[in-house]
């Protein structure tokens, strides 16, 4: 049974109490449900980092222990990452192990570690205060945090930061008797065993991107098009510099429920007039119903080419579907899920428009549930079916079977 759901206030209740716990210098336990079985962490804000925890940790957890902090924070102490190899995108970004220059015995005791997180997140470090190599071993969090990474080490400096202590967090894996990775259920034994609290990475998440405000306005301006005159107000994201664009008709934030489309980008459908999918004829269609409307919006996220697998991809995921595959079974094959997309940073775009109500033009159950669950209001469906052709037919019966898009089945063209 998982420990995390797509529950708002569930979630929230898990992470304030995660964080109550982080600012009391307890531990708490971070599981990636991804990961298999689960792989759960213990974590604790740094700057609890006695000897006495740090030897429960080397003890009770028994994976290796690592000191999650920022990039600027590594920079600041000149601590260098180690050399990767080509396979180790994705994997967590580990740097020179160090120890503390003085006051030291062997560097491996529970003591001498105690004393060099310290210096690590002491804010007068310099350098030549830690030599290297050492025992401990510094990991670097990805600069967004778990919206960029979603690892433990993302998960851990979040957390403190969002316990309002500084961004660094201690992690190790809790191994079980014969020193494989606990279970989820052996998770939850360990956390009843020792009273502690348990959360995932999908909920520091969710967390987050409910909580935060991840996009900002940067730039609008007048946009007259073949379809009515619009306003285009350009977002970017402050995690990864991401663009949303927002064509917006009318003041959305006085409509009751504006028509709303949460468009991804298809450079050969919406730009090149492909007709293998519906993409431009259902953007085109939400501008016209919008322009006859008097009051709506088009959230337009080119991030979200080939459902998130980006331009190049698609394009190899065409020459599979060329070679008899559906959209789902190239996507498969070239190693991605079916769909990648997310909408918080849409969501965030709507609500900065002033939009809470909605009435959706989607074919698309996991928009609903998505914008839904970042706390806007869908109170209508508004069908989008673009007519069935020799050439997208397949595709949109993939979207009807394979991926629970509400349309009607496709006629497949005569032979």
């Amino acid at each position: 049974m998982a420990i995390c759901d797509d529950d708002l206030a569930r979630t929230r209740a898990r992470v304030d109490e995660a964080l109550a716990r982080i600012r009391a210098g307890e531990f708490v336990i971070v599981v990636d449900e991804e990961a298999g079985e689960g792989a759960g962490d213990l974590v604790l804000a740094a700057r609890f980092a006695t000897a006495e925890r740090v030897n429960f940790m080397m003890r009770s957890a028994g994976g290796l222990m690592c000191v999650a902090l920022t990039e600027d924070r590594l920079k600041t102490l000149g601590i260098g990452l180690l050399p990767t190899d080509s396979e180790s995108t994705g994997r967590a970004a580990f740097a020179v192990p160090v120890d503390a220059r003085s006051g030291l015995t062997t560097g491996d005791s529970a003591e001498d570690r105690a004393r060099t997180i310290a210096l690590l997140i002491e804010r007068h470090t310099q350098p030549y205060d830690l030599t290297r190599p050492g025992h401990v071993h510094p990991v670097q969090a990805a600069l967004g945090g778990v919206l960029q990474r979603a690892g433990h080490t993302e998960a851990a400096v979040d957390l403190c930061r969002l316990a309002e202590l500084e961004p660094s967090g201690v992690t190790s894996q809790i191994m079980d008797e014969r020193g494989r990775a606990a279970t989820l259920d052996q998770l939850r034994a360990y956390a009843a065993e020792h009273h502690m609290h348990m959360l995932c990475i999908a909920d520091v998440i969710q967390y987050r991107r409910r909580m935060e405000k991840l996009v900002t306005r940067v730039s609008e301006a007048g946009l007259p098009t073949v379809f009515g005159l619009f306003r285009v107000v350009v977002y970017r994201s402050a995690v990864d510099g991401t663009e949303y664009v927002a064509v917006v008709k009318g003041d959305p934030a006085t409509c009751d429920a504006p028509l709303v489309r949460v468009h991804s980008g298809c450079v050969t459908g919406d730009v090149l007039g492909s007709v293998k999918c519906d993409c431009g004829w259902q953007l085109h269609a939400a501008l016209k119903m919008i322009e006859a409307e008097g009051c709506g919006v088009v959230v337009y996220i080119p991030s979200h080419e080939g459902r998130g697998i980006g331009l190049a991809n698609k394009i190899k995921a065409y020459h599979l579907q060329e070679r008899g595959m559906d959209t789902v079974e190239a996507n498969v094959a070239l190693g991605y899920p079916p769909d990648m997309r997310d909408y918080g940073f849409g969501a965030q775009v709507l609500t900065d428009l002033g939009v809470r109500r909605m009435r959706l033009m989607s074919n698309n159950p996991r928009k609903f549930a998505a914008l839904q669950g970042y706390g806007l209001e869908v109170v209508e469906r508004i069908p989008l079916e673009a007519p069935a052709t020799e050439y997208n037919w397949r595709y949109l019966l993939t979207k009807r079977e394979k991926m629970g898009h509400m349309i009607d089945e496709p006629e497949a063209p005569e032979a």
